[in-house]
């Protein structure tokens, strides 16, 4: 089936299979809690999908947004990038010298010193100029995931890289592709599966959504093909024992204990080096670690198809009933998170920006405050 991918996204996650690494795996079943809140609503903030939540060296929280890229101050939201594009923004990266890259659909990347802009597109060499996720390596590379493969920018110029080692789907395979944020005028549902082999060069290998180097250097791409790890000479299709690699990876991290977390239409997994455990089948979007070492993730409830912000509790992560926390949201996906300097959780979703105060209000009840115009 032919995937069509201007049309907008918001249910369903329906293939959740068993996968492991080569080595040994393991399934966990979550103990779920379920927060009471209640909803505050104030006249600020972005009215469209929130993509990345990112907080600076000085305590602003930035945000990507389908309206721009967007910086709040403690006080007011400030549209930065009104005045250069009217592009959808899908990533921010604040690097090591205090320079931010915004990642751009259609648009390329954009470099922002504080004062002025600068554009890369693929007049650069940029790889495509649909870009969906911006990291920096130990080595002060920026590396930018596109729609048509991986770019590493050293400062002068782009080198470009290409998944063409995956391996090709078998005919007894179905990737499902997920509920992809695309941009049309009209709301629509669209569920896209392939029953049939993908070329090598399809270009979802090549679609990457997510980029982390691991502890011993190697880098790991997860695409809307399959994951993949870049020793800095091959790439290798990450797969199960039965030969099946994982597909459609939307988020990666590094845990503070060098853990590799993956998340997509697979479930949410962990692997510590040798094991990959599964916390849940349900689709994950983005993942997060908190500065308490609790896993934070947007995805589809354990016990339905609306999504949920849910933490999985750092002292149980290695129990066999991991304690799960859902905490329901009225949009219908959400996105990136960020635990700010305060301790609060910001998280994006179609419909905007909200914060999660997690410690008790009124006595009781826990409080999302929902940014709107």
């Amino acid at each position: 089936m032919k995937n069509k991918r201007n049309i907008f996204y918001s249910l369903l996650i329906i293939m959740a299979s068993l996968i492991y690494y080569p080595v040994e795996a393991q399934q966990k079943d979550a103990r779920q809690n379920v927060v009471k809140t209640k909803d505050i609503t104030t006249a600020h903030g972005p009215n469209s999908i929130v993509r990345t939540i990112k907080q600076d060296r000085h305590g602003n929280i930035w945000l990507a947004s389908g309206e721009g890229i967007i910086r709040y101050d403690g006080k007011s939201f400030t549209n930065i990038t009104i005045k250069v594009n009217s592009a959808r923004f899908f990533s921010i990266l604040e690097d090591r010298k205090g320079n931010f890259w915004f990642a751009s659909i259609g648009s390329g990347v954009y470099y922002y010193n504080g004062k002025s802009f600068r554009n890369f597109t693929t007049k650069d060499g940029l790889a495509n100029d649909r870009v969906t996720n911006i990291y920096e390596d130990k080595s002060g590379h920026i590396w930018f995931g596109t729609e048509g493969g991986a770019s590493r920018y050293d400062g002068k110029s782009f080198q470009n890289f290409k998944m063409n080692e995956a391996r090709p789907v078998t005919e007894t395979d179905s990737v499902y592709t997920g509920p992809e944020p695309v941009h049309t005028e009209a709301d629509s549902v669209h569920i896209s599966f392939y029953q049939h082999p993908l070329p090598k060069n399809h270009w979802m290998h090549n679609d990457v959504n997510a980029i982390i180097e691991d502890k011993t250097g190697k880098l790991w791409f997860g695409t809307r093909g399959y994951a993949t790890v870049y020793d800095g000479k091959t790439f290798t299709t990450i797969t199960n024992n039965n030969c099946k690699p994982f597909t459609n990876v939307r988020s990666i991290i590094k845990d503070k204990k060098g853990n590799i977390w993956l998340g997509g239409a697979d479930g949410l997994w962990r692997y510590d080096g040798k094991i990959f455990t599964n916390f849940t089948q349900k689709f994950v979007d983005y993942i997060y670690e908190d500065k308490n070492g609790n896993i934070w993730t947007s995805s589809e409830s354990a016990k339905g198809q609306n999504w949920v912000l849910s933490r999985y509790d750092e002292k149980s992560l290695l129990d066999n009933k991991p304690i799960v926390t859902e905490i329901k949201v009225n949009d219908n996906m959400l996105c990136g998170i960020l635990e700010a300097n305060d301790g609060s959780i910001w998280f994006g979703g179609l419909k905007g920006v909200y914060r999660y105060d997690t410690h008790l209000q009124n006595g009781e009840e826990k409080t999302i405050t929902d940014f709107k115009k």
